[in-house]
C-alpha cells in the first residue's frame, strides 16, 4: 500500500475532525483575503481623494534669487525680474514619459494691477483647470464664465470695497466681479482672479505665465521621477513636489497597511496554534495505528510522511476554500465598509500567496506531531492496545 492511499484513507475516515481542521485555516485564510482586500480599496479611495486635494507638483522659473517672504510677509520689499515661460511651451508638460499619471495642468501669469488706486495681486487662470484644482473653493456668488468676469479673493474684497456685481477698472479694461472666494488661508485670498488672456493683457504680459501647478496620479509612480522628467522639457524651470503632500499621502496608506498587516500576523498565529493542537490530538489518538505500522516496519520518515501528507492535502483544501471565501466576503463587505467603494476584484497574486501560506503553515503546524510520532517506540504504542 503506497503511503498517501493511508493519508487519504485517514482523512475520509476521520471526516468530522478533519473538516474541522480545514474550518480553522479557511477562517484564517479567508480572514486575511478579506482585510487585504478591503485594505486594498481603501487605499485606492485615500490615494484618489488625496489627488484630488490640489497641485502636487509647482514649476516655477528658474532664478538665482532667494524668496523674502515668510508666511505671505515679505521683508525689505525686493522686487527681482524673473523670466516667464511660453504658454505655447505648456503642452510640452503632457509628453514625458510618464504622461498618463498628470492630472490637471493649470497655468498662471501673476503681476501687480492698479484698482482703485491700491495695488493688487492679480492673477490670470484657466478657470475650468483652476476649479478642477481647487475643489475646495466656496465663493459668494458665481465663478466666472465670461473673460470680462473676475473673482476676488476675500481680504481683496474686503480691502477693495466691491461685491458680487460691482464692476471693477483695471489697466484701462472693465470688469465686473461675479463672486467672492470664502478665506480659504492661501494667497488666493489677496488675489484678484481673471481669465487668463485678460490678465496677460492687463499685465501686458502676453502669451506668458508665470508658474504652472500640476495635479499627479502618483499610484506606483515616485512623484520625483515625474519632476525629473518635466525638469527635462523644461531645463530654464525649477519643478518642485510638494513632500509634504506626498508623504501625507504615503503615511496614511502605510498606517492602513500595518494594521492589515498586524490583524494578518495574529490571524495566522491563532491557525497555526489551532492546526497543531488538533493534529496533536489527531496523533494521540492514532497511537495503536502507529504502533502498529512500526510494528510492520514502517520506519520513522513513513509515518512522517504520512501526517504531513494529511496536512498538505488539508492545507491546500483549507487555503482554496480561504481565499475564495475571503474574496465572497470582500465583496459583501467592501461596500459596507468604505463608502462609495467597489471590491477591486479577485487578486490572484494575493490567492495564491495565501494558498502557499496555507500549505506552509498546515505542514510547519504538523511537523512536531509529526515528529513525536515518527519517534513513537513500537513497544509503547503497542502496550496501548
Amino acid at each position: 500500500m503506497k503511503l498517501y492511499n493511508i493519508s487519504f484513507k485517514n482523512i475520509r475516515r476521520r471526516k468530522a475532525k478533519m473538516l474541522f481542521l480545514a474550518l480553522g485555516l479557511i477562517i484564517g485564510i479567508s480572514t486575511i483575503v478579506t482585510l487585504l482586500a478591503i485594505t486594498e480599496t481603501m487605499t485606492v479611495e485615500i490615494e484618489e481623494r488625496l489627488d484630488q486635494f490640489g497641485a502636487n507638483i509647482v514649476m516655477v522659473p528658474r532664478t538665482e534669487a532667494l524668496s523674502l517672504n515668510y508666511g505671505g510677509i515679505d521683508v525689505g520689499g525686493v522686487n527681482y525680474e524673473v523670466r516667464e515661460f511660453d504658454q505655447a511651451d505648456i503642452p510640452k508638460i503632457r509628453t514625458i514619459k510618464n504622461a498618463k499619471n498628470l492630472g490637471v495642468v493649470a497655468p498662471k501669469v501673476l503681476g501687480a494691477a492698479d484698482i482703485g488706486g491700491k495695488q493688487v495681486l492679480l492673477m490670470g487662470v484657466i478657470f475650468d483647470q483652476e476649479l478642477a484644482l481647487k475643489t475646495w473653493w466656496q465663493k459668494h456668488g458665481a465663478f466666472p464664465e465670461k473673460a470680462d468676469q473676475v473673482l476676488l479673493g476675500s481680504t481683496a474684497a474686503s480691502v477693495l470695497g466691491l461685491a458680487p456685481g460691482d464692476p471693477m477698472e483695471t489697466g484701462g479694461r472693465a470688469f465686473q466681479v461675479s463672486g467672492v472666494l470664502m478665506p480659504t488661508g492661501g494667497a488666493e485670498d489677496h488675489a484678484v482672479i481673471a481669465d487668463i488672456t485678460a490678465a496677460q493683457a492687463v499685465l501686458d504680459k502676453p502669451g506668458k505665465v508665470s508658474l504652472v501647478e500640476i495635479a499627479a496620479f502618483c499610484r506606483g509612480c515616485p512623484i520625483t521621477e515625474l519632476t525629473l522628467q518635466i525638469a527635462e522639457k523644461f531645463p530654464d524651470a525649477r519643478v518642485t513636489a510638494m513632500k509634504q503632500a506626498v508623504m501625507s499621502k504615503m503615511q496614511s496608506i502605510e498606517l492602513f497597511k500595518s494594521f492589515s498587516l498586524g490583524v494578518s500576523v495574529l490571524v495566522v498565529g491563532v491557525g497555526a496554534l489551532l492546526v497543531m493542537v488538533t493534529m496533536m490530538g489527531s496523533v494521540n489518538e492514532r497511537t495503536r495505528e502507529i504502533g502498529i505500522f512500526r510494528a510492520i516496519g514502517f520506519r520513522q520518515t513513513h509515518v512522517m510522511q504520512i501526517i504531513l501528507l494529511e496536512a498538505l492535502v488539508l492545507g491546500i483544501f483549507g487555503g482554496m476554500a480561504g481565499v475564495a471565501l475571503g474574496n465572497i466576503a470582500a465583496w459583501g463587505i467592501t461596500p459596507l465598509v468604505v463608502e462609495a467603494g467597489e471590491f477591486a476584484g479577485v487578486n490572484f497574486r494575493t490567492g495564491g500567496i495565501c494558498l502557499l501560506m496555507a500549505a506552509a503553515l498546515s505542514l510547519l503546524a504538523s511537523l512536531y506531531p509529526a515528529v513525536k510520532a515518527g519517534r513513537m517506540d513500537p513497544s509503547d504504542a503497542l502496550r496501548a492496545l
